[in-house]
């Protein structure tokens, strides 16, 4: 893999061979090199068990190897055929209120299940064995978007072995999940249950587990797969493709070492300036999981975006900027879900490469431009990206605030995080994501956006970097509870206390509050004592009149600050530019609406720009233009909408 790859997931098993023939066409015409195969082809390779129809993807390989276009062969465990649930029916999913779902959509099946993972590793085995030599053969992609649930009882008994494989004894379970309140004492590993529908409230540290559970469960479903395919082709890479949502039980920090090329699979759920602010994030987030090496942009929406309610067709040259954001930010390629629209089945209507116009139509014009553009670019591949910043994020600390009780109901963990992010992209500023206990002391800047869950090695790490001259901006409900998600006692926020030189007393949830400075606030504020820091903002009116709603802590060679509330974009943006200029963090001051990230390597940098915006601009910026071939000299005129790379 020395190239950037374009592409996407290719079902040919939905199309007759004489289409076949047109798609390897048009993917030549379009540039496409590596596409998906198989994702969700276990019914037409094994229509029954133990008998496999490998005719019609054999000759689905030998066409793109003719035309030029590599494999990333899926294993398609992901979606079991009707056959499997009928045999196995003890391996369909249960849900968390006990009713076993049946066959007739994707996932449906218990990764707990002795059959599912031998049927898994069954099917892996008859493709690798086929296909390990053939020639169009470059990557193995196992399963898709891992993140099922089941609350069966193989799942039960898997849950059990993992809760004695954590805690030992019963003993340091039962006060791991602070049993003694509700009379929810075990006496015997027997009497634990998933985190099943209850009569109220669940345990929210039971449900963490389960959550922890699962991640480490679905992980040893594909190094399963992955060691049966490693054997049989050992020098190709292997990989999955990672999903983002809050309903998924896997922790991607984790799982990023056990894949050859972390690949993710991103689609914006904002029709808005939103989309490019995701878009960005997910990216950065990518990078993390694959330890600040390159990755994959596997899937991607080709023209729409949805909002949760309606697909909104992107508009001329937007498909074109959210996959340069991905690119800019580390990805070896641009991939996307699917090749050619399908006919008929639950996403008919799904948009693709190929839409159901066909090639004579807008989308696949574009597609085709983007796609011939690409190589242009190959040289950023290798390079990093310039980040001064790190955004401290972690799934647990996510997984258990949606588990809690909480006192608001809008407290939610990846907003917080969402929106510390968008105001250095908003700036220019180029940030990574980070794990609580990763090694800090390379930034600049660290910001921690409402780490409800962290544990003390996660505190002791962040308080060093401080100590050692790091520049620390911690927003409220931080550090609330530690790594049982106990609360942490003597006021908040009890991880960061003396690093913040603070004491909140309690929390007052908000619809909007004041600040002494005209800045607004939402959402939440705190009663703050100082403990050696200084008010730099004070809240004003209410209950909380005079009291200190933004501080400041010399701590060590380092600085710290703490915010109490949510403060608006605009307040926001105002004060993370005092932390960076403080911390000698430049900022570029470009026009609004431009994306910026810069790579560099050795002594060559290059500069991404995607105007965002509906107006011209002028940037300050002078080098050879990748994509167009021209030189440029300072300003760069770049067109509303456009997009520029520029070495220098």
């Amino acid at each position: 893999m020395t190239k950037l790859y374009f592409g996407g997931d290719y079902n040919p098993e939905q199309w007759s061979p004489e289409v076949w023939k047109e798609d390897v066409a048009l993917m030549r015409q379009a540039g496409v090199n590596l596409v998906t195969v198989g994702v969700f082809a276990w019914s037409s390779l094994e229509p029954e068990p133990g008998r496999y129809e490998f005719g019609w993807l054999d000759q689905v390989m030998d066409l793109l190897h003719e035309g030029g276009v590599q494999v990333d062969l899926a294993t398609p465990t992901a979606s079991p055929p009707p056959w499997f649930g009928l045999r196995h029916p003890d391996a369909l999913p249960v849900n968390a209120s006990g009713v076993r779902l049946t066959h007739g959509s994707r996932d449906t099946y218990c990764a707990c299940a002795p059959a599912y993972r031998e049927a898994a590793v069954g099917i892996a085995k008859a493709l690798g064995e086929r296909y390990a030599e053939h020639p169009a053969l470059a990557m193995w992609h196992v399963h898709n978007e891992y993140g099922t649930t089941c609350h069966c009882d193989h799942a039960a008994a898997a849950f059990r072995r993992w809760l004695q494989h954590r805690y030992g004894e019963l003993d340091r379970l039962n006060a791991a999940w602070t049993t003694a309140f509700w009379s929810q004492g075990y006496a015997d590993w027997e009497e634990i249950q998933p985190p099943r529908t209850t009569q109220y409230l669940v345990n929210p540290t039971q449900a963490l587990d389960f959550r922890r559970f699962w991640s480490d469960e679905l992980l040893e479903a594909f190094r399963e797969q992955k060691a049966v395919l490693r054997g049989l082709t050992p020098k190709l890479p292997i990989t999955t493709n990672f999903v983002f949502g809050g309903w998924v039980p896997v922790d991607h920090s984790r799982w990023g070492s056990e894949v050859d090329l972390v690949a993710i699979d991103h689609y914006p759920g904002s029709a808005g300036r939103g989309a490019e602010e995701q878009t960005a994030f997910g990216a950065d987030l990518a990078r993390s999981w694959a330890g600040g090496k390159s990755w994959l942009l596997m899937e991607q929406a080709a023209g729409s975006v949805n909002d949760g309610h309606r697909l909104h067709t992107k508009e001329p040259g937007r498909m074109a900027r959210h996959s340069l954001s991905h690119l800019a930010r580390g990805s070896r390629g641009a991939l996307f879900f699917q090749w050619r629209a399908s006919r008929g089945g639950a996403e008919m209507f799904h948009s693709a490469m190929v839409p159901h116009a066909g090639p004579d139509s807008r989308r696949f014009r574009e597609i085709a431009e983007f796609g011939t553009a690409l190589p242009r670019l190959a040289e950023l591949d290798g390079s990093e990206v310039e980040a001064e910043v790190a955004i401290l994020w972690d799934a647990e600390a996510w997984w258990v605030m949606q588990a809690t009780h909480l006192p608001s109901e809008d407290l939610d963990y990846l907003t917080a995080v969402q929106a510390a992010h968008r105001q250095f992209w908003t700036a220019g500023i180029g940030v990574d994501l980070a794990g609580p206990g990763a090694d800090l002391s390379a930034y600049r800047v660290v910001v921690v956006p409402s780490l409800y869950l962290v544990s003390d090695a996660a505190a002791e790490s962040i308080a060093r970097y401080v100590e050692g001259g790091g520049h620390l901006l911690v927003t409220y409900f931080s550090g609330i509870v530690d790594q049982d998600a106990q609360v942490r006692l003597g006021g908040y926020p009890g991880a960061f206390r003396d690093v913040l030189g603070i004491r909140v007393e309690e929390f007052h949830p908000v619809a909007e509050v004041e600040l002494a400075s005209g800045g607004r606030g939402g959402l939440w504020s705190e009663h703050v004592h100082l403990a050696g820091a200084e008010a730099v903002d004070r809240y004003a009116g209410g209950v909380l009149d005079g009291s200190p709603a933004i501080t400041r802590h010399e701590y060590g060679e380092g600085v710290a600050w703490y915010v109490s509330t949510q403060l608006d974009d605009a307040g926001y943006g105002e004060l993370v530019g005092q932390v960076v200029r403080g911390a000698g963090v430049a900022q570029p001051g470009l026009p609004a609406g431009v994306e910026v990230v810069r790579r560099k390597a050795e002594q060559v940098t290059w500069t991404v720009l995607i105007n965002h915006s509906e107006e011209d601009v002028a940037i300050p910026v002078t080098g050879f233009e990748l994509l167009s071939g021209v030189e440029v000299v300072s300003p760069l005129r770049l067109a509303a909408g456009a997009q520029a790379v520029v070495r220098a």
